[in-house]
């Protein structure tokens, strides 16, 4: 399992602006081989800044790299510059490998 996370910091003003632009987003993930689940991660909010997370699972890195080279992935960021605005800098992209997983009792 490969774990793909972009941070983004939003200030106050733009976080009703930042959710619905994600909210409102045509994500076709679930089109591409690997996909396992997106969350949109809402975190603290400090000193009129909030931190979000982008967090999508897929069943491997090679699954998720397929992804970034795909007509899908340029089609799901092609208004990205777009949106600057919303969020101060560049998101902080983070890739993470699972060494161990643990499910939920069924």
């Amino acid at each position: 399992m490969y774990l793909a996370m972009n941070r983004f910091t939003v200030t106050s003003e733009n976080a009703a602006a930042f959710e619905a632009l994600w909210l409102s987003r045509d994500s076709r993930l679930h089109e591409n081989p690997g996909f396992v689940a997106f969350h949109m991660l809402k975190g603290p909010e400090e000193d009129g800044q909030i931190l979000y997370a982008s967090h999508t699972v897929w069943e491997s890195e090679d699954a998720f790299r397929t992804w970034t080279r795909s007509d899908s992935f340029r089609a799901a960021h092609a208004r990205a510059g777009g949106t600057r605005k919303l969020h101060e800098g560049t998101p902080k992209f983070e890739g993470f490998t699972a060494i161990q997983h643990i499910p939920a009792p069924a």
